[in-house]
Formats: structure tokens, C-alpha cells, sequence
């Protein structure tokens, strides 16, 4: 029998630790990993492993090099995606670096694959240098259909993505932006019908001017909103405000059309919309103040901006981007149908033609099933991936991105 290895600095206090992650189900979950590569062919014989790979995979090989775009067909490029981080703004849990962000990517690649059908591959990359982090993406690009962004923290993220698009030709989405927004506007089209109100008669208030907070705003311009002003942790963003980046500079000539200013808590005051992306708290009376028959969704996790009992007391809708309360503003519900549809066709990029079309589309899949605590469909309900798919695929070829 071997001798036991006994880790001088280990403790006793290191010995109840790892019994305690022995025992948590989430840990059990995650030990090895939570996905793997397999193999879509067979390897049996001489015969196969001749075709699988040399001398038959020379053939291929050629053919792609005289018609690049056959790489399309005869590769696994049409159907995945790279999902990039630097893990500089994992969940709620901020700068944790690449490593600690892993299980995150690897969640997020399940969920392409379980919701959308699309193979996706974690990338956790060791710098937060915003031209390093393009430039090894653009030379990772040639293996995959479409590159998923995830936890990159503000301004950098908008950078990054821009760029981005701007040197691939394949579908670059910032999902905690746009897959945030999209969900966002298809419950606020429902809470609205519910209601018999139209998105143009309402003034919204966000909380939060960072990734999701600047990308909803933008997005609930382009839809058609009455109003809609951003705050962040010194105040209202305006264009009064000396000490603006170039993101909420340029944010303050979008928004506020009003021309409100001072605290988020005063802005609330006759609104009809409170979308909480900030991790902060609104107290009760701010809640109290806004429009009869208002919207509140607070989606900080996992402690909402404001407790949904709290603001049931005032408002006809609340949405959380908790899974335990009804109305779960979850991004699962856009960014597996999105690029399922953007690789169906070879779409070049993601549109605003085609966020738009996801957004409608998911707001259609409740139909008359309408409710206050139903605005949104579960991720779980089969039909959302498919009508997300169908529509985005539909948006790119009237679009002009579509290759096929």
C-alpha cells in the first residue's frame, strides 16, 4: 500500500473545507467541468480513420483552400461560437479574473447547446488589454461562426465589440448589452399591452449606466419609447454633468429628453418604468412615487433593487432576473435562438433589425396567455428558441447580412 501524502501546510480547518464543498450540490455539479468535446463521426476501423483523417481529410483540406467558402460545410465553423472573457465583470461578482470565470463560460456554452442547439467554446483570456484581447480574437476568429462576449466589464466592452465587428465578418454580440436589452423590451411590450398602453406613452428610469443599463436605454430609443433617463451612482446622466466617460457623454445626448437632473430617487417621481441594472437599492417611498399602474423591474441579483413584495404594493408589473419569482428577465431567452438564427443563414453580424425582431418575437410566444405575472415565457417553454431563430434568420436576409 502506497503512504499517504500529507500536505505539510495543510489544517484542520483545510480538511472541514473541502468536506464542505464535498457535500454542496453545486460543487458535486461542477467537479470535472461541465461539458466535453465528442466526436459527431465514428472512428472504427482503418476505413474510417482514413477518411476522419489523412489521407481523406486532404481532400477537404484542398477544397477549402481553392473555395474558402466551403470551410462553411465541411467544418463545424456554421455552428459555434467563441464565448470570450477577460473575467473583468463576472455576475454579480465583479473582477474575478479568467480562471474563476470559467464556470460562468462553461455555463453559458451549455445553454447554447441545451436552449439553441449551437456548440459554443469557452475562452477565458489572461489580459484585460483591450487591443490584446482584439487582436487574439481576431486571430481566433477563422474557427468559429460567431464570437458571444460575456463579463467584459465598462467602457471597455462597447470598445471591444465595435472593433470587433468592424475586422470580422462573422456575428460579434455583447450578450450582458443585447441579450439584456432584448429581454428587457419584450417584457416591457407586453406589460404595456397588458396594460393598453403604447411603449411611446411611457417614460422609463434606469439604474445602472454600465453595459446593460447603456444598451437598454439605446435599444428602448430605437423601439420607440417616450422618454427614458439613466442614472448612475452620482445622479441622473446629463449633459450638465462635467464628469462624464465618452460612453455616458454621448448617453446624455440620447436620453433625458426631459432634462431631468439630481438623484435617480427624484426622476421615479410620475414615471411609469423602473429597470434597476446597478446592484444598488431604491427605497420604498422612491417606488411609492412613480405613475399609477407602473413597471418595475429590478434585476440585480441576487438581491433586486427593490423586494418584489415591496413593489407589488405599487406596481401592475415587477419583473426580477431572479428564477424564483414569476417574470424572470433572463438572457437565455435571447442568445441562444440569436445566434442560432445569425448561423443558419452565415449572417455577416447581429443588426438592430435583427435584435428587434428577437424582442418581438419572444413577446409573441406569450400570446394570449397574458398576464401580470406572465410578460415573459419561461426558458423553458420549447417554443422560444425556435421563434427567436425563425425571426432573427428572417431580420438578416431582409437586412442584407445573410450569406445563404
Amino acid at each position: 500500500m502506497a503512504a499517504e501524502i500529507v500536505n505539510p501546510r495543510s489544517t484542520d480547518a483545510d480538511t472541514d473545507a473541502r468536506a464542505d464543498l464535498a457535500f454542496d450540490p453545486a460543487f458535486a455539479l461542477h467537479r470535472g467541468g461541465k461539458m466535453a468535446i465528442r466526436a459527431t463521426v465514428p472512428i472504427r476501423d482503418k476505413d474510417d480513420l482514413s477518411l476522419a483523417y489523412t489521407p481523406g481529410v486532404a481532400k477537404v483540406c484542398t477544397a477549402i483552400a481553392d473555395r474558402p467558402e466551403l470551410v462553411h460545410d465541411y467544418t463545424w465553423k456554421s455552428q459555434v461560437v467563441a464565448v470570450v472573457t477577460d473575467g473583468t465583470a463576472v455576475l454579480g461578482l465583479g473582477d474575478i479574473g479568467p480562471e474563476a470565470s470559467l464556470p460562468v463560460m462553461e455555463g453559458k456554452a451549455i445553454l447554447f447547446k441545451q436552449f439553441g442547439g449551437v456548440d459554443a467554446v469557452p475562452l477565458a483570456l489572461g489580459t484585460t488589454d483591450t487591443d490584446e484581447i482584439i487582436e487574439t480574437v481576431v486571430r481566433l476568429a477563422p474557427s468559429f461562426g460567431g464570437v458571444n462576449l460575456e463579463d467584459i466589464s465598462a467602457p471597455r466592452c462597447f470598445e471591444i465589440e465595435r472593433r470587433l465587428q468592424e475586422r470580422l465578418d462573422i456575428p460579434v454580440f455583447h450578450d450582458d448589452q443585447h441579450g439584456t436589452a432584448i429581454v428587457t423590451l419584450a417584457a416591457l411590450r407586453n406589460a404595456a399591452r397588458l396594460t393598453g398602453r403604447a411603449l411611446g406613452e411611457l417614460r422609463a428610469v434606469i439604474s445602472g449606466a454600465g453595459a446593460a443599463g447603456v444598451a437598454i436605454a439605446k435599444f428602448l430609443l430605437e423601439a420607440g419609447i417616450g422618454d427614458v433617463a439613466v442614472a448612475d451612482r452620482k445622479g441622473l446622466v446629463s449633459p450638465d454633468r462635467g464628469d462624464l466617460t465618452d460612453v455616458k457623454r454621448e448617453l446624455a445626448g440620447l436620453t433625458n429628453r426631459a432634462r431631468l437632473s439630481g438623484s435617480l430617487d427624484s426622476a421615479l417621481s410620475g414615471a411609469d418604468v423602473f429597470i434597476g441594472v446597478s446592484g444598488g437599492t431604491v427605497p420604498e417611498p422612491a417606488i411609492a412615487s412613480m405613475a399609477p399602474g407602473a413597471f418595475v423591474f429590478a434585476m440585480a441579483n441576487p438581491n433586486p433593487e427593490v423586494h418584489p413584495d415591496i413593489a407589488h404594493q405599487y406596481a401592475s408589473v415587477v419583473a426580477t432576473g431572479r428564477s424564483d419569482y414569476p417574470n424572470q428577465i433572463n438572457n437565455v431567452l435571447a442568445f441562444p435562438g440569436i445566434f442560432a438564427g445569425a448561423l443558419q443563414v452565415r449572417a455577416s453580424r447581429i443588426t438592430e433589425g435583427m435584435k428587434l425582431a428577437a424582442a418581438n418575437a419572444l413577446a409573441d410566444v406569450v400570446g394570449d396567455e397574458l398576464a401580470a405575472d406572465y410578460v415573459i415565457p419561461s426558458p423553458f417553454d420549447e417554443r422560444v428558441a425556435p421563434a427567436v431563430t425563425a425571426a432573427v434568420a428572417a431580420a438578416a436576409r431582409a437586412e442584407g447580412v445573410a450569406r445563404r
